[in-house]
């Protein structure tokens, strides 16, 4: 670690992308991480997408404003490593993480996660959803909106791998959740636009389907009256995975940057974001979790969760990809 300091240090610059200051703690992520190695942290389209990520890779390398690491959801990780797109790198913790959320030389590693949930304003939807099945209702007309295009973006990919689940699909079978949205769409009620804080302060998206982390640290921050449910008929949960670029401008500030967010500081940190670390278990087993901010986390069903495989996910994305334009739009 000596060693891998003292380089990053000599580096002394870290390029990020896509990670917004109020997304899951990162603001303080951020800052925190260059207080502590006096490393500085460029954040390209903070707004971005998983997608964009992958772009930004192949459309920068070689050049030094290229990103060194990338905050990927888990189905784009796992392409990025088949592309030959990601360094192999094994954090110290890497052997505490559980085998089905890493990819194996280590090209990509989960790190923090939650449930798909159903945000609203209560102010604006007085009777509230409490499932997939509730959205089709007709009063809520022009209400309901996800995080973006599922082919572009993981949040948006985890709602419509939920809305399978909700509708008799499985994680072999996404296609009942692509016909929801279809259906959602043909009855008036999804609003095609980037569901984010800034469309629920407008009231443009009153509902919004998204991360039950987001929906608390993002949106609650900005619209206090703001609740959120987990879906009765439907409890998927994931994580996103962190990434080192195969050819990052500042490879050791890269690795230092996962060595950060997978230390106990790190993980407490993504804790302090709502989020659900990926090694939880461990901080509450060591005794080293902050117990006030996992009070704080969003109750979590019933029972431990299950995860598609990274052929399910491979298999789901192609479906989705092929299908979203024709059934949904945009």
């Amino acid at each position: 670690m000596d060693a891998l300091i003292a380089a990053a240090k000599k580096e002394g610059k870290l390029n990020t992308i896509t990670l917004p200051a109020n997304w899951a703690n990162y603001g303080t992520i951020i800052k925190s991480f260059e207080t502590k190695y006096g490393i500085t942290i460029d954040d390209a389209n903070p707004d971005g997408s998983s997608q964009d990520e992958i772009n930004a890779i192949k459309q920068l390398k070689g050049q030094d404003r290229a990103p060194d690491v990338l905050d990927l959801g888990q189905s784009f990780a796992i392409q990025g490593a088949k592309d030959g797109l990601l360094a192999p790198y094994e954090v110290a913790s890497f052997d505490q993480i559980p085998t089905a959320a890493k990819d194996a030389d280590g090209k990509w590693v989960s790190d923090y996660g939650g449930y798909v949930s159903i945000g609203y304003d209560p102010a604006k939807v007085p009777n509230p959803p409490t499932s997939f099945a509730d959205l089709l209702k007709p009063e809520y007309k022009n209400m309901v909106a996800i995080n973006g295009n599922p082919t572009q973006a993981g949040a948006a990919f985890a709602a419509v791998y939920a809305a399978a689940l909700a509708n008799k699909g499985s994680f072999d079978d996404i296609q009942p959740g692509v016909d929801f949205f279809k259906q959602l769409k043909s009855v008036g009620n999804f609003v095609p636009v980037t569901g984010s804080p800034a469309t629920v302060q407008s009231g443009q998206t009153p509902i919004l389907i998204w991360w039950d982390y987001l929906q608390a640290s993002s949106v609650q921050s900005q619209v206090p009256s703001w609740k959120v449910v987990i879906p009765s008929d439907a409890s998927y949960a994931a994580y996103y995975a962190q990434a080192i670029n195969a050819t990052a401008p500042h490879p050791a500030a890269a690795r230092l940057w996962q060595e950060y967010l997978y230390s106990v500081e790190g993980q407490n940190l993504w804790l302090n974001g709502s989020a659900r670390p990926i090694l939880l278990p461990n901080l509450i087993k060591d005794g080293t979790v902050d117990k006030t901010a996992a009070a704080k986390l969003p109750p979590a069903p019933a029972g431990d969760p299950t995860y598609p495989t990274d052929a399910q996910q491979s298999a789901a994305k192609a479906i989705v990809s092929q299908q979203w334009a024709t059934a949904v739009g945009g």
